[in-house]
């Protein structure tokens, strides 16, 4: 199965921003972790991440044509952003929602994800565990 992993708006500052909350590896570290721990199951996957709201819905759109499941982690645009889960809707394929921190016990207006009703799992609050476990729900249900 071939795995889209899309992050959003700010991860690239993985390792910069507040490592109590994110933790103090990289998003290239993270990818690296990704792709080894996509290989170990037998998947391919591609990892994306802009800081632009356009450009994630056209890889939400693009990816469509090739990915049997996705792993999205939007950032803040989880939060707010309409316009990408209007994108994420039209995927007839597994989509996890993924987050490093615990959203659920952050500040109030962190709390909500515009996204958990049109997703199919969601991980939450298990850094970058997390993306292993996304994976591993994508490679059951393959």
């Amino acid at each position: 199965m071939q795995v889209a992993v899309l992050n959003g708006v700010n991860l690239n500052a993985l390792g910069e921003r507040d490592p109590a909350l994110y933790g103090g590896m990289s998003l290239n570290e993270l990818e690296n972790r990704i792709y080894r721990w996509a290989r170990e199951l037998g998947l391919s996957v591609r990892c994306l991440q802009t800081n632009h709201e356009g450009q994630f819905v056209d890889w939400c759109h693009e990816v469509r044509s090739w990915a049997g499941g996705v792993i999205l982690n939007l950032g803040a645009w989880t939060h707010y952003s309409y316009a990408i889960r209007d994108a994420v809707e039209l995927f007839d394929i597994p989509v996890v929602e993924v987050h490093l921190s615990d959203i659920s016990k952050r500040e109030e207006w962190r709390q909500h994800s515009v996204l958990e009703d049109v997703v199919s799992t969601r991980v939450i609050g298990k850094g970058p565990e997390g993306y292993r476990e996304a994976l591993a729900h994508l490679s059951e249900t393959a």
